[in-house]
């Protein structure tokens, strides 16, 4: 009689897992190209491995609506089930006793596509020109009133990216807003100047940012001991995004570049 032990089910499943994941990484390696071509094959398994994990959390178990839920982390940002300035996808994904996960992921599809029509345009061309005025506007040292710097910091963004700040509206700006300070003083960044650089790149990569897979250089030049002044921290987070947004816009980024 054959006996299946509990270890060989186990093994069996990491054996699926193990395959899942290959195909995933090859996935979002086709799904974006530039992205995979700096962080390269193992830090694209860290960000897999985060989105299996967290689509489970929501319930998603096929095939398709995780697919769908790790497009959406390259899209959007690993944390986008949580950023304020995608609030449908949270309530859709929160959804998970009422309908079924096909339905969830059809949702959120649709939802996707709304957002790349009204916001990143036709093959992304709204993006693609905010992430120019993003690099150049970056290379002009504005000054961010601490008085009136929420006020400062929406007309900012509303200048990088017009199409994206009146879909999203003044109250998930201001909660994204909060979100970037918060996260500047966590990290002892420089005054108004850092609570602004930290508010883009949120506005930019999502509001996990910091703690994303997708963009470790956010994180590691936060997280850089070496780096003692608040003044050189923000500074050197500053060369960072604008080297990593030339090598973008110019289409040849490299790992050894940021």
């Amino acid at each position: 009689m054959l006996v299946i032990r509990k270890e060989q089910i186990e093994t069996l499943a990491q054996g699926q897992r193990k395959s899942f994941e290959d195909e995933m990484v090859a996935h979002l390696a086709e799904f974006s190209p530039p992205l995979f071509k700096v962080i390269k094959e193992a830090q694209m398994r860290k960000v897999v491995r985060h989105g299996l994990e967290m689509s489970d959390k929501y319930g998603f178990t096929l095939r398709g609506p995780i697919r769908l839920y790790l497009e959406m982390m390259l899209l959007f940002g690993s944390h986008f089930d949580t950023d304020p300035q995608y609030p449908w996808a949270a309530e859709i994904l929160s959804d998970r006793h009422s309908v079924s996960e096909m339905q969830r992921a059809d949702w959120l599809f649709e939802k996707i596509a709304e957002y790349q029509e009204n916001v990143s345009g036709p093959g992304g061309a709204n993006t693609d020109k905010a992430l120019k005025r993003l690099a150049e506007r970056g290379k002009l040292e504005s000054e961010f009133p601490a008085k009136d710097f929420a006020y400062a910091i929406r007309h900012e963004m509303a200048q990088i990216f017009p199409e994206k700040a009146a879909y999203i509206g003044q109250k998930q700006l201001n909660a994204l807003i909060r979100k970037g300070r918060s996260v500047a003083r966590q990290f002892e960044l420089h005054q108004t100047q850092g609570d602004a650089l930290m508010t883009v790149l949120c506005y930019a990569f999502g509001h996990g940012c910091a703690d994303d897979q997708l963009y470790p250089w956010i994180g590691n030049t936060l997280r850089d001991d070496k780096i003692v002044k608040p003044e050189a921290r923000t500074e050197r987070l500053q060369r960072k995004a604008l080297t990593w947004l030339d090598h973008v816009i110019k289409g040849n980024l490299e790992e050894t570049q940021i």
